[in-house]
């Protein structure tokens, strides 16, 4: 059985950006979606060059073994060309895109990600976010800091950790192999999409609409009424049998093969690349690791003229740009871990300090030797007055959003963890030290015990 793709691709600048940083490619063999990021002169930049070193990947020669190395190789190459772009132009210095890509080959489909663009996959009837954010606050997640509720709508949430940039630091993408397998379904998407449309309406969508361009074009729509504040982009691939792939539809490039065309949308489809790389992309499994100079020039060849238009030049070394990228980079980082710290001292949690229920600032974690919590009110209640139950409870899952709810659910639960009084015994004689029986009796009336006062003082103080 041989298995193809029937795919569409599809990119909206949205409701509120005045360009559109995103690019996607689909293709019989590739499948890939690249959201620039790096303001107006450079977001569009950055995606386009992402694409353009994926693109020549769009074809049958890939084996199962090698398709693996030649996704992760190409990756490479397109940062390379992002830093040697930037270093013809200083006004394209800091950017970088996303990039989850799909390269199919026989029954496998193998996949390179880096940033916060997404994969999903739909089988039989179930939708599998196969993709990782690299976020700071899918971090948070990761390690129990958060739950993927508050990930939601953290105001931290577009914080990317990993992209593709234009600075030399090596950021390995997440590589995997997986099953292709008739009857799925996959999604490619930016966060345009994934950020404003629930995993609900996305499962129903792709499991309702039969067409991969009316899904990817209601997807679009979907977005833009849910008030998407960034470029939408989306590509849908259904994985058939040869024989069930008709051609896609509003081609844009050469047929491949002629059977399929391959569908270019966004930043990609719309401009050139910068002239600096406009040569012919060589194969990247003849070439898999390029040099950090570039290709040097050979004094005896009559061919390398200096003079040649359409020469590729030799990468120019500018360490100080380097430099400053990277303090830029690790600058945007500080911020966002500032911001997001700034963030943790916010909240309020019930927990326990020097042995007693106490209330505390910040959340029950820590970063390195930074702890993130800081108690502000003892109750002086000690733990061990607690039942056992009670006691478990002060984990640091009892959450507030100030610290007057915080004092106030620490109260409750002391309240509601204190024993019930016990009723004050009623007095009453001893048969062994009654009296014995005598008609003289007692004129002198029996003092009454506050034994009811004190009682009641008990039980009022159960709060």
């Amino acid at each position: 059985m041989t298995l193809t793709l029937r795919y569409a691709a599809r990119s909206d600048v949205g409701l509120v950006r005045s360009n559109n940083q995103d690019s996607a490619y689909a293709g019989p063999h590739l499948l890939a979606v690249a959201d620039g990021m790096g303001g107006h002169a450079g977001g569009d930049v950055a995606s386009r060059l992402a694409i353009a070193a994926l693109a020549p990947l769009d074809r049958t020669e890939h084996g199962p073994e090698e398709a693996l190395t030649d996704l992760e190789h190409t990756v490479e190459r397109a940062r390379q060309d992002l830093v040697r772009v930037s270093d013809a132009d200083p006004e394209l210095v800091g950017m970088g895109t996303t990039v989850t890509a799909l390269l199919h080959t026989g029954t496998t489909l193998v996949m390179a990600h880096l940033g916060d663009s997404r994969a999903y996959l739909l089988r039989d009837g179930r939708l599998t976010q196969v993709t990782v954010d690299h976020t700071f606050v899918q971090h948070l997640v990761d390690t129990g800091r958060i739950s993927p509720e508050e990930a939601e709508h953290h105001p931290q949430r577009n914080v990317v950790m990993r992209v593709l940039g234009d600075f030399d630091v090596d950021l390995t993408p997440d590589m995997s192999v997986r099953e292709a397998r008739a009857g799925d379904r996959w999604l490619l998407c930016s966060d345009g999409l994934s950020g404003f449309v629930s995993p609900e309406q996305i499962t129903e969508v792709l499991t309702e609409t039969a067409a991969p361009d009316e899904a990817a074009d209601l997807l679009i729509t979907l977005s833009m009424t849910a008030g998407s504040t960034d470029n939408i982009t989306v590509v849908v691939a259904d994985v058939v049998e040869d024989g069930d792939a008709p051609a896609a539809e509003g081609a844009t490039a050469a047929p491949v093969e002629g059977a399929t065309v391959p569908q270019v949308v966004g930043a990609a489809a719309t401009g050139e690349l910068p002239a600096v790389l406009q040569t012919p992309a060589d194969d990247p499994a003849d070439d898999p690791a390029p040099t950090e100079q570039g290709a040097a020039d050979d004094p005896d060849d009559p061919e390398d003229d200096d003079t040649d238009d359409d020469a590729r030049p030799a990468r120019k070394r500018r360490p100080w740009i380097t430099v400053l990228v990277v303090l830029v980079v690790l600058g945007g980082v500080g911020y966002g871990l500032w911001r997001a710290y700034g963030w943790t001292q916010e909240q309020y949690y019930v927990g326990v300090s020097d042995g007693e229920v106490a209330v505390f600032q910040g959340i029950p974690a820590s970063a390195g030797p930074l702890t993130l919590s800081t108690p502000v009110e003892l109750t002086g209640t000690p733990v061990s007055d607690l039942p056992d139950y009670w006691a478990d409870r002060l984990d640091g899952s009892i959450r507030a959003s100030s610290e007057a709810e915080a004092r106030e659910r620490a109260d409750r639960l002391i309240a509601e963890a204190a024993p019930e009084p016990s009723p004050s015994p009623t007095p009453s004689a001893s048969p062994s030290s009654s009296p014995s029986p005598s008609k003289s009796t007692s004129t002198a009336k029996p003092t009454k015990q506050p034994a009811d006062a004190d009682s009641k003082a008990d039980g009022g103080s159960k709060g």
